[in-house]
C-alpha cells in the first residue's frame, strides 16, 4: 500500500507540478526574456525559423542604418519564395547574404557569423529570432561568436494555446541543454 501512495504522489508531480513549473519558468525566461536595445552594428543576422516577418524586419533595420550587411539563414528548400525574394533584397546601401548553415541549427548560424566576422573584421552583430528563442540563441552565440551580440525578437505577437507554450518551453529547455553539452569547439 505504501508503494501505491508513492506512485500516486510521483504521478501527481509529473502531471501537475512539472508542467506548472515549466510554464511559469518558461514564461519568465523565454516569453518575457530580455531583448537588447538595437544599436548600430557591423551586420544583422536573421536566424532561420518560420517566415514570420523576420527576413523583412532584418532588411528594414539595415535600411534604417543599423548595419550595412544582413546575413539571412536559409535552411529552407531551394524553391522557397519568401527566401528568393529576401535574398534578392540587396541595394547599393545594404548587402544581403543568404547562407545555408552547417549544421542547420543556431550553432551553424553562429559559426558562419564568426567566420564572416573574422573575414570582414566585425565585432558587433544584431541577431533576430523568435523572442522565446533569444535566451538560447544568446548562449549559443556566446559560445561560438567572439564579438558583441545584440539580441532582438521579431516584432510580433504569439497567439499560442497553453499546450503549445508548454511544448515551446520544453523544446527550448532541451535545446539549451543540448547546446551546453555539445558546445561550439567541436564545429570550429
Amino acid at each position: 500500500m505504501r508503494w501505491a501512495r508513492r506512485l500516486l504522489i510521483a504521478v501527481c508531480v509529473v502531471l501537475v507540478v512539472l508542467p506548472v513549473l515549466l510554464g511559469v519558468s518558461g514564461y519568465l525566461l523565454f516569453t518575457k526574456g530580455h531583448m537588447d536595445p538595437v544599436t548600430r552594428a557591423d551586420a544583422i543576422v536573421v536566424l532561420g525559423g518560420e517566415h514570420d516577418g523576420r527576413e523583412a524586419y532584418g532588411v528594414d533595420l539595415a535600411k534604417r542604418g543599423y548595419a550595412d550587411t544582413v546575413l539571412l539563414s536559409n535552411p529552407y528548400w531551394s524553391g522557397d519564395k519568401v527566401m528568393k525574394k529576401a535574398c534578392a533584397a540587396s541595394t547599393p546601401e545594404v548587402e544581403v547574404v543568404c547562407f545555408k548553415p552547417q549544421p542547420g541549427t543556431t550553432r551553424g548560424e553562429a559559426v558562419f557569423t564568426q567566420q564572416m566576422a573574422e573575414r570582414f573584421g566585425w565585432d558587433h552583430v544584431i541577431v533576430i529570432s523568435w523572442r522565446y528563442h533569444l535566451l538560447r540563441a544568446r548562449f549559443v552565440f556566446s559560445e561560438c561568436f567572439t564579438g558583441k551580440v545584440t539580441m532582438t525578437g521579431v516584432p510580433r505577437a504569439y497567439d499560442f494555446s497553453l499546450a503549445k507554450w508548454e511544448s515551446v518551453y520544453a523544446y527550448q529547455v532541451v535545446g539549451f541543454v543540448k547546446a551546453a553539452v555539445v558546445g561550439c569547439d567541436r564545429f570550429l
